[in-house]
C-alpha cells in the first residue's frame, strides 16, 4: 500500500513540495501529520505515550530544544511501540510518529510520516479516509 501511496498524484505532489522546504519545516509538517492520526494508536494503547513523545521530539528538535540524537531515540521508541501495537491502523500511526521524529536525522523521513498517516487513514476509513487525509496533508504543506 505504501508504494501505491508514494506513486499516487498526491504522494508525488507532497514529495516534490517537501524537497523545497528546509528540514525543520519538514519535521513540523511531519509532526502535524502524525498527530492527526495518533488517535488510532492511542485508542488501542492509551497508556503508551512513545508515539506522542516522538511527535513532541520532532517539534522540539525543529525549535532547537533537543539534538538530533534525542529525536532519533524517540523515533526508535515509536517504532518499537508500532511493533507491539497489534492493530494495523495503530501500527501505521505509530510509524508516522517515528518518521516525524526521524526527520531530524534524515529529512526524507518527513514523507514517510505522511505516507504512514495516510495508510492509517486508509486502513481505518478506506478510500474515503485516505482521500480526506491526503487532502488534509496537502492543505497543511508549508509555503516555501
Amino acid at each position: 500500500m505504501l508504494k501505491k501511496l508514494m506513486d499516487s498524484e498526491a504522494g508525488k505532489a507532497i514529495a516534490e513540495h517537501l524537497k523545497k522546504l528546509d528540514q525543520k519545516r519538514q519535521a513540523l509538517w511531519a509532526a502535524d501529520c502524525a498527530e492527526h492520526v495518533l488517535h488510532y494508536f492511542e485508542d488501542m494503547r492509551p497508556g503508551d505515550d512513545r508515539p506522542r513523545m516522538a511527535i513532541e521530539a520532532a517539534r522540539a528538535w525543529a525549535r532547537g530544544e533537543i539534538k538530533c540524537g534525542a529525536a532519533r531515540k524517540a523515533a526508535l521508541a515509536a517504532h518499537a511501540a508500532a511493533r507491539e501495537a497489534g492493530d494495523e491502523a495503530a501500527i501505521a500511526a505509530a510509524r508516522a510518529a517515528g518518521h516525524a521524529a526521524a526527520t531530524a536525522h534524515v529529512a526524507r523521513h518527513s514523507a514517510g510520516a505522511g505516507l504512514y498517516a495516510a495508510n492509517a487513514a486508509f486502513i481505518s476509513g478506506g478510500e474515503k479516509g485516505l482521500g480526506r487525509e491526503r487532502k488534509w496533508q496537502l492543505k497543511r504543506l508549508p509555503v516555501g
